[in-house]
């Protein structure tokens, strides 16, 4: 199989060039056509040289993904479903606003954190994304957009990367497109506009730091250890503790002076005033600024759980904002395709019987709503 350009971020591309003896250069002229012009076909790159153009099609492409389906909801929300091959898709969708146009980005097909509420944590986990795979998402719909809306100018102002998937758990293709994201002669996103979410991968987050810092968002959802371990399993290997360390030294290489936590409302689980009390508690006993942004849970099919009611979650907000934390209601974009926060599925098989392990610990997650201390070894 030729070589996909979109797998390389601008270095890549021209060391790809220089063993094709083309300078420099030319990977710049490449990579504005492919990512700020949408172009696929080396034939329409005019001002490349013309042996360059036939020279390209017998050893690489710009290898999109097949769009399966497309949605687009009431509110304006657009959902994609990309065909990765080996019977796996992924969903990417776009959620326009007022002052900004935000895409949500996949990382993998499927994910093996297996958050309780999560759906596409239930749907278990097939493979990673390539980086060609994870900046195709954002290639389509830039150019799907402009021409949608007949404009010349950029369509996407954000990138989260919270599709499906944890991001930092695919990190060797992560970083190339992300710095494709972030590239003048790419995408010319902003540090502060691009957003990696991550359940709490604390090597990964110190890599990141140093290699790639952009506005970082954790996967939080519960304040304290024995009901974290339930609801984001990845919390038994990388406890609150250490997690809100690996935050605080995030920050000093940071876009934004202040770490994203987001904290899905579930009924009766991790609403309640003591466990917003206990965030408090936590952020203050660690030191780590913060903002809160609190989600309102989408019921799928075998959860066992239950969205907070809008009462409880505006009581939650008020009570963190009260300690001067600033905090957040997400508003709930696209339910009506399936494109809100935690509902991203896909046709990823349940390929780790997340299903019958959610059923198991449905009673263990009843049982560690109230908070109790970890015993001193």
């Amino acid at each position: 199989m030729t070589a996909n350009l979109l797998d390389y971020d601008l270095e890549g591309l021209a060391a790809f060039c220089e063993r094709l003896g083309e300078k420099r250069f030319r990977a710049v002229q490449l990579y504005r056509w492919i990512h700020q012009k949408g172009v696929a076909r080396f034939e329409d790159m005019t001002d490349l040289a013309r042996s360059l153009r036939e020279k390209l099609p017998g050893v690489c492409e710009v290898r999109g993904l097949p769009v399966l389906t497309q949605q687009i909801s009431t509110d304006g929300t657009i959902k994609w479903l990309f065909d990765v091959g080996g019977g796996n898709a992924v969903e990417t969708v776009f959620i326009p606003e007022d002052d900004r146009g935000t895409l949500c980005v996949s990382s993998q097909a499927g994910c093996a954190v297996g958050c309780r509420f999560c759906s596409t944590g239930h749907q278990g986990f097939s493979r990673n994304l390539g980086s060609g795979e994870i900046i195709a998402q954002l290639w389509y719909a830039e150019h799907f957009l402009r021409k949608r809306f007949n404009t010349n100018e950029r369509v996407i102002s954000n990138v989260v990367m919270m599709g499906m998937g944890e991001p930092l758990q695919n990190y060797s293709a992560l970083v190339p497109a992300l710095k494709t994201m972030l590239d003048d002669h790419g995408y010319g996103l902003s540090r502060r506009r691009l957003t990696v979410s991550t359940s709490g991968v604390v090597p990964m987050m110190d890599r990141l730091s140093q290699d790639c810092p952009v506005a970082l968002a954790v996967s939080l959802h519960a304040p304290n250890d024995p009901l974290r371990d339930h609801l984001v399993p990845l919390n038994r290997k990388y406890p609150l503790a250490e997690l809100m360390a690996a935050c605080k030294r995030y920050l000093p290489a940071a876009p934004r002076d202040f770490i994203t936590f987001e904290y899905c409302m579930l009924e009766g689980v991790n609403d309640q005033p003591e466990h917003a009390q206990q965030l408090i508690a936590l952020v203050r006993e660690h030191g780590v600024p913060c903002k809160f942004n609190l989600i309102p849970f989408n019921p799928f099919p075998d959860s066992g759980l239950k969205c907070s009611g809008k009462a409880v979650v505006k009581a939650f907000a008020e009570q963190l904002n009260a300690a001067g934390i600033v905090t957040t209601v997400r508003k709930t974009r696209g339910d009506d395709i399936d494109a809100a926060c935690g509902q991203l599925a896909g046709d990823v098989l349940d390929r780790t019987n997340a299903a019958e392990r959610m059923a198991q610990r449905r009673g263990q997650v009843e049982q560690a709503v109230v908070w109790q201390p970890r015993e001193k070894s």
